[in-house]
């Protein structure tokens, strides 16, 4: 290539040169050569910038393959970190257990693709039955379950911990499915969570989602609280499906925002329930309910109320035009 940039070079200088002499054959000679030498200058440099160009794009061809050398590397290296984690979540020793958990939470942060695989992971874990030890099971045996209980509140907050802040700006939208889980003093408030899937699901102790958005469908159908329920200031932008629920202790939805269809047809209270301040702007459907320890609904509410049946026993407060009848039977 060079050899023949040479040859070209030397072909413009001398045909610019004989031009010029040809059609002008009193010029002077030097003009004649420093123009003749102008033109095969301009082909040298045209072969200079040609070569550098090339060279650049070799360099960044160099780059682009080291570069997708090292991420798949990194990408191995993840896969066998997750892996192992996995692997160590049925590791009997519960310290080992809630080590993997720390160490999947770490690679969910530093490869958020991993995120909604680690989460579908340890929700999966928190869906296991968990042993209960009691009467006269030995000691040892209580012990380990107050371990695994231990490594399942590790779990809980792990999975907290890598959900969104509910007032981030457009979060990534992670899908929850904890569907006949275990769940104790479970606390999702403040966080911004895409699906939540608890059908039969059992939450004792005091559980918190308030202040918390679900930007997808929320399902509890069936589940029970044996204990406090925090529900208030949460937004519910789609589907909120409480059919079915059981809740066994005092409950709050204050200031809730219910968006999309809403649900609580044959749901039990016994404790106190309160929706005070709460809005429901999408269809309600609250047939079937009972609340047997006081309840308070927004008095503007309209709602599908066929065989509603609230305490008589216990204040409540309920929707203009809602007429509380014999055996506490509400009608609308």
């Amino acid at each position: 290539m060079l050899a023949a940039t040479l040859l070209g070079s030397a072909g413009a200088f001398l045909l610019v040169a004989g031009w010029l002499l040809a059609i002008d054959p009193g010029a002077p000679k030097h003009e004649t050569i420093k123009t003749g030498g102008l033109a095969g200058g301009a082909v040298v440099a045209l072969y200079a910038l040609w070569l550098n160009d090339r060279r650049r794009r070799v360099d960044e061809a160099k780059h682009e393959l080291e570069s997708q050398r090292a991420e798949h590397d990194r990408s191995r290296v993840a896969d066998e970190r997750f892996a192992k984690s996995v692997e160590l979540l049925g590791h009997d020793a519960d310290q080992v257990r809630v080590g993997a958990m720390h160490a999947m939470a770490g690679l969910a942060r530093s490869r958020p693709e991993y995120a909604q695989t680690v989460l579908d992971v340890l929700c999966a874990y928190l869906r296991r039955k968990p042993e209960v030890f009691e009467g006269e099971q030995r000691e040892g045996q209580r012990r380990e379950g107050d371990r695994e209980q231990e490594v399942r509140l590790t779990a809980q907050r792990v999975v907290a911990d890598l959900l969104p802040a509910a007032d981030a700006q457009d979060p990534p939208r992670y899908r929850l499915d904890l569907t006949d889980a275990h769940l104790r003093y479970f606390d999702l408030s403040h966080r911004a969570i895409g699906s939540l899937v608890m059908r039969g699901a059992v939450l004792t102790g005091s559980n918190s989602l308030h202040h918390a958005v679900f930007h997808g469908d929320v399902w509890l159908t069936g589940t029970g609280s044996a204990g406090e329920l925090h529900l208030h200031d949460a937004v519910f932008r789609e589907r909120a499906w409480f059919s079915g629920f059981r809740c066994d202790g005092p409950a709050s939805f204050e200031r809730s925002k219910f968006l999309g269809p809403t649900k609580f047809a044959d749901a039990r209270f016994t404790g106190t329930v309160t929706f005070d301040g709460a809005r429901f702007t999408g269809d309600a459907d609250f047939r079937g309910a009972r609340f047997t320890g006081g309840v308070v609904l927004p008095t503007a509410l309209t709602a599908q109320a066929q065989g509603v049946r609230v305490s008589e026993e216990h204040a409540n407060r309920l929707p203009e035009g809602w007429k509380v009848g014999p055996r506490g039977e509400v009608r609308s």
